[in-house]
């Protein structure tokens, strides 16, 4: 099995490492799933030069912006049609913010792929969209955590 780690990285103040490291060993040590952190692929996708120039160029060249960009999403829309099980996203007031994580939802939505949610905001405040691309929504990583063991242990 193979979770793909949607929330902000943009707009968040750590890019969203925190959340997703957390998550990824809590899976592999607890369920042995894989996982796919969008965070690292992005490092690892960009050579060191588009790694130093990448959220620089969004200001001093938009069309290098977006050929960087443009890459991240092919690859990760790729793994989510091609590899993902299932979703686990992060909804904060960060990820209102960005675009990826909505499109990565819309996808998988389309695709009959599940998304676990976490969030702590206000479920009436998140874009109906948003809620009609979940499969369910928690209040905390405890809760999906609780889930995911009951639904996936003996899997």
């Amino acid at each position: 099995m193979k979770a793909y780690l949607a929330g902000a990285i943009e707009h968040a103040p750590d890019h969203g490492n925190a959340w997703r490291n957390e998550i990824a060993a809590f899976l592999k040590n607890e369920l042995n799933h894989d996982c796919f952190n969008p965070l690292i692929n992005e490092y690892n996708l960009l050579s060191d030069r588009e790694r130093r120039v990448f959220r620089s160029l969004k200001k001093t060249d938009l069309i290098g912006f977006k050929k960087i960009v443009r890459k991240i999403m092919k690859k990760d829309l790729k793994i989510i049609a091609e590899e993902i099980d299932y979703i686990i996203c992060y909804w904060d007031v960060h990820t209102e913010k960005g675009g990826g994580t909505q499109g990565e939802l819309t996808l998988s939505f389309y695709l009959g792929i599940p998304v676990y949610m976490v969030t702590e905001c206000p479920v009436a405040e998140i874009s109906g969209w948003i809620i009609g691309c979940t499969t369910k929504i928690f209040s905390n990583f405890n809760e999906l955590k609780y889930f995911l063991l009951d639904k996936y242990l003996d899997i």
